[in-house]
């Protein structure tokens, strides 16, 4: 019976095997732990019993997913107020219906109903695919302080409104939900993190001769860089990171010139030499200061120290037809992981590039599997085709708010948004270091020029007959 109360003593879970200690349900298949019963009903599809489109916790005994009907036992998940099955979270109440009422209760503008302006982000929140990452948000006191703010009629739902709340996270968070919705206009989200960045680290600069010199370096140079790049497209995480080094070399820098007795005026090339030497790498990006400071006559002309700092060299042809082979078997490595690093070795495309791919971009032609790289479409070796497929009809990120109906071939937690190169890059790639990544994308090809390089790909990807594959 579904929902009955776990024996005190240690009983294992029919599913996953751990144990059943405080609660859990007794279906027909055994007891189930907390986790998989969350799981089990938040899993919707076709039901391999009877074909039909809904709610299937159950587990028939070749592995196929089974609707309560046919899997027998496990009882009604029916919500009695929407009439959705769906986990329960209050007593006979569906996750979707509690999130609408708290949520209309904390953007209630005072008559009673939720705030115009705010009911399509509301609308929109309250039909996420899994409502309990919702209910979870909004349980958080900060999070609750910012909705009742943007509820009351007095306060302007504008960027600027934002901008004054905190942490910085759940604002970034709420705004991207807010421009996806059509609330607020677009705004680039790296450029606005950026500005509020940089307000709040010059506003911790003590000495005012040193706040006035970065201030001044930081609205000439870094921010009027970063803003020509918005005008081009979105501003990257890398762009802004550098940025942020930029910025925090020059109050490093400033800081220690003071701790040595200078002025920025008053330096000289032996300090120069002296900040460099031993950390010139973790200090490379003072460059950008010190040259916007000569170039506006605060600082005497000196010469600037540098190193080069050579790629390692691409890996070999060997090398690189060993790690497909692994990506293409090893299951052990997570699928989108293997996908976005096959899609870097095949076609030596950059980590930006292959994130911005929609499942749009992967098509079928004449029999085969073909991505969208350039025209015209590349084709998809076989063993590797199956893989894309696979990943394109299991992508993650999809049972939010943020993210529901993304057309990304790799979606980003961010509304609207791919994932972000940072998210890829520190997943456990077996590509080597992300230099040694983009030396090989210089020395691979573009991408297969014709089909017949496609198929000469896929032959090689297996290890030659009577010969073991390398692991």
């Amino acid at each position: 019976m579904s929902g009955t109360q776990a024996s005190p003593a240690e009983r294992a879970c029919a599913r996953c095997g751990r144990a059943v200690r405080t609660c859990g349900a007794h279906w027909p298949e055994g007891w189930i732990c907390a986790t998989c019963h969350t799981h089990a009903l938040e899993a919707y599809g076709p039901c391999a019993g009877c074909g039909a489109d809904r709610l299937i916790p159950g587990i028939a005994p070749d592995g196929g997913r089974l609707c309560t009907d046919c899997a027998g036992g496990l009882g009604d998940f029916t919500c009695e107020v929407c009439g959705r099955e769906a986990r329960r979270h209050r007593r006979g109440v569906c996750g979707n219906c509690v999130l609408a009422e708290r949520l209309a209760l904390l953007l209630d503008d005072g008559t009673g109903r939720i705030r115009p302006e705010l009911a399509p982000f509301a609308e929109a929140f309250c039909q996420m695919k899994r409502p309990r990452g919702g209910l979870a948000w909004i349980g958080r006191p900060h999070v609750r302080e910012m909705l009742r703010t943007l509820a009351d009629p007095g306060t302007p739902v504008t960027h600027e409104t934002l901008n004054r709340m905190s942490p910085w996270r759940s604002v970034a968070y709420l705004r991207d939900l807010l421009m996806l919705h059509g609330v607020l206009p677009p705004a680039d989200r790296n450029l606005t993190l950026f500005e509020r960045w940089l307000d709040e680290t010059l506003a911790g600069i003590s000495r005012p001769g040193h706040r006035q010199l970065v201030e001044r370096f930081a609205s000439w140079h870094v921010r009027r860089r970063l803003r020509r790049f918005a005008d081009r497209g979105p501003v990257t995480g890398k762009q802004t990171q550098q940025a942020r080094s930029e910025v925090s070399l020059a109050i490093a820098f400033l800081a220690w010139l003071h701790g040595r007795g200078r002025t920025l005026a008053a330096c000289r090339q032996a300090d120069v030499d002296a900040w460099y030497a031993g950390a010139y790498t973790a200090r490379r990006l003072t460059h950008a200061f010190l040259r916007w400071a000569m170039s506006n006559k605060l600082l005497p002309r000196l010469a600037i120290p540098h190193q080069d700092t050579a790629n390692p060299a691409p890996i070999s042809q060997r090398q690189r037809l060993d790690l497909l082979q692994r990506l293409l078997t090893d299951e052990e490595i997570a699928l989108l992981t293997r996908v976005a690093a096959v899609l870097m070795l095949l076609y030596a495309q950059p980590v930006t590039r292959i994130l911005s791919l929609t499942i749009d971009d992967v098509l079928h032609h004449d029999g085969e599997v073909v991505i969208r790289l350039g025209e015209p479409p590349a084709p998809v070796p076989a063993p590797f085709a199956s893989l894309l497929l696979r990943h394109a009809g299991q992508r993650l990120n999809l049972t939010t708010a943020t993210n529901a109906d993304a057309r990304w071939l790799f979606p980003g937690r961010r509304g609207g948004q791919p994932m972000t190169p940072d998210s890829i890059e520190r997943a456990p790639v077996p590509c080597g270091h992300p230099r040694a990544q983009r030396a090989h994308r210089r020395a691979a090809p573009a991408r297969p020029p014709g089909p017949g390089t496609g198929h000469r790909h896929h032959a090689r990807l297996h290890p030659p007959a009577g010969r073991p594959g390398r692991r």
